[in-house]
């Protein structure tokens, strides 16, 4: 199954918002605030919503947490009066629901959820936060659940999803493909001990996940969900930022990996700030990959978020990050001249 639009009405900072997907990858750029990480959080949370004990507005109050879980905060601000209306179309079903600053926790108005589910049903879907969670994995849903501290479910699910091990026996030849590459960039195997990650090079003794660099602990979260089953064809992959703590030098081979997962079926979503990875993916494509690029810009009036597509990075009109690489060439040409 793939996601094939979303679309919006006065939610959080969107005024309408209407954007086609592409079943291969799709990357997400613009500025900070302009909404990247709540669209691929609503379609995220509609993705769990498949599952017949996930209800798809509870689930969106515990993905972006809004103050004591009431929906009513993610209307646009300045439209307070307004109803806020969200609509998913896959490729089988879609889902809607609507809300109002009146709206009690997430009693929001749902529409077709029964059907969405049963068109849906065993969709697998992952969402990896910018900032890496594992090596805080331990209690750390029992600790949120006593409300000592505060996650939201996109933590707590991808934890979730590392722990799970369904892949006993001898790895499919669509799994070594992956783990071989990863393997090399964080050199070793993911091990999960007692609710604890570990990190196991070769045959060195297991080191805590917590005493790995940030960046190869990232590679090794890939490696792990690959692993154990959870990225395989009809999947759905959200990354938020996958090149922050990377080592630069390994860029190319992500930008390889997100095109080979959609190659074998994985739709997937990334929102990015890096000129390198989106460069990369662009030059990395084949004729027959499903790339598109999705910018995320304020209009003259300095409220109203717009989304621009292209098929080519270097094809989107409104692009910071393109501006800012030719900005920083030109200063370095000043520079040279002086």
């Amino acid at each position: 199954m793939a996601v094939k639009k979303i679309q919006l009405e006065n939610f959080t900072v969107f005024k309408k918002l209407d954007i086609d997907f592409e079943a291969g990858v799709n990357v997400f750029i613009g500025e900070n605030g302009l909404g990247k990480t709540h669209v691929m959080k609503l379609l995220y949370s509609a993705c769990q919503a498949a599952k017949h004990d996930v209800s798809f507005p509870q689930k969106i109050v515990r993905v972006f947490w809004p103050d004591k879980f009431g929906i009513q905060r993610l209307v646009k601000r300045k439209n307070m009066g307004g109803t806020a209306q969200v609509r998913v179309v896959s490729e089988r079903s879609y889902i809607s629901m609507s809300f109002t600053t009146k709206t009690k926790k997430w009693d929001a108005d749902v529409k077709n959820e029964e059907t969405w589910e049963k068109q849906n049903q065993g969709l697998e879907s992952v969402f990896i936060p910018a900032k890496e969670i594992l090596s805080n994995a331990y209690n750390l849903r029992e600790a949120t659940a006593k409300g000592n501290v505060e996650f939201d479910d996109t933590y707590l699910d991808l934890i979730a999803s590392a722990r799970v091990d369904i892949s006993a026996g001898k790895d499919t030849e669509y799994r070594k493909k992956y783990l071989e590459i990863l393997q090399k960039i964080n050199e070793g195997k993911v091990r999960v001990v007692e609710d604890r990650f570990y990190l196991k090079p070769g045959t060195q003794a297991k080191i805590e996940f917590n005493l790995v660099a940030e960046g190869i602990r990232k590679i090794a979260l890939l490696w792990q969900l690959i692993k154990n089953g959870t990225l395989e064809n009809g999947s759905i992959l959200f990354w938020d930022e996958p090149e922050a703590n990377i080592n630069p030098i390994h860029i190319p081979v992500l930008a390889e990996m997100l095109l080979m997962l959609q190659r074998d079926g994985v739709q997937v979503f990334i929102s990015t700030h890096d000129y390198f990875l989106s460069k990369y993916i662009e030059v990395k494509k084949k004729e027959t990959d499903k790339v598109a690029y999705y910018s995320f810009y304020r209009g003259e009036d300095e409220e109203t978020v717009s989304c621009e597509k292209a098929e080519q990075f270097s094809a989107l009109k409104n692009n910071t990050i393109l501006s800012t690489f030719r900005q920083l060439y030109r200063d370095e040409v000043e520079v040279a001249m002086r």
